[in-house]
């Protein structure tokens, strides 16, 4: 059976093992902004966290009181600005489960939990960000109930600004569209145009 509590620094091994994993997920999504082998915190960083009230990391564990999942949080007070409502929000910095012990809804126990302290606490909203291409992650927080409030963009400065994972070709349309190529598990070769990380046809001959 899965329970929810507080982080403590002796999950703090079990806690590293998994932000590893989700390390790894992203270096794979974005190998120019992460780097493989590391870890967001390191094990003094993360005790300073769990010990503060601002930070609450919460740990789903099994019976034998071993880590299978996690959500750190950051509660974040209204700041002072004349055109925004005075809110508090909860922000979702990290949300895993052990990949090993996924399809046992333990995903679903942590958020519900987090929703749960967000009521406690007097939060207004519940945020969180899913990088582009983290398919799975944005269906289980839609499934939740999520939707998108604002989107983030970027442009690469001095860089091919093509999707990630793609090979990008010396091709460049009148109407500033640009096109790309990548190649599928299977080996089979997909042409598609775009601008920036904005995918406009795909199957392209």
């Amino acid at each position: 059976m899965i329970r929810v509590r507080r982080a403590q620094d002796k999950d703090i091994k079990r806690v590293t093992e998994l932000l590893a994993q989700v390390l790894e997920l992203h270096a794979d999504l974005r190998p120019d902004l992460f780097i493989h082998g590391t870890t967001k915190y390191t094990e003094n960083q993360l005790s300073d966290i769990f010990a503060d009230e601002k930070t609450p990391v919460f740990v789903a564990v099994d019976d034998s009181d071993t880590v299978q999942g996690y959500a750190f949080c950051i509660l974040k007070e209204p700041a002072f600005a004349t055109n925004m409502t005075d809110i508090k929000t909860l922000y979702i910095d990290d949300l895993c489960v052990e990949s090993n012990a996924r399809g046992r809804h333990i995903g679903t126990t942590l958020f519900d939990y987090v929703m749960d302290f967000a009521k406690q606490t007097g939060c207004y909203t519940v945020t969180l960000n899913v990088w582009e291409g983290n398919d799975s992650a944005r269906h289980f927080y839609e499934k939740m109930g999520m939707f998108v409030r604002e989107t983030q963009m970027e442009h690469r400065v001095g860089v091919d600004n093509s999707p990630c994972g793609c090979e990008p070709l010396q091709i460049r349309r009148s109407d500033g569209w640009r096109m790309a190529r990548v190649t599928l598990p299977a080996g089979e070769r997909l042409n598609f145009l775009y601008v920036g990380g904005i995918i406009k046809i795909k199957n392209l001959a």
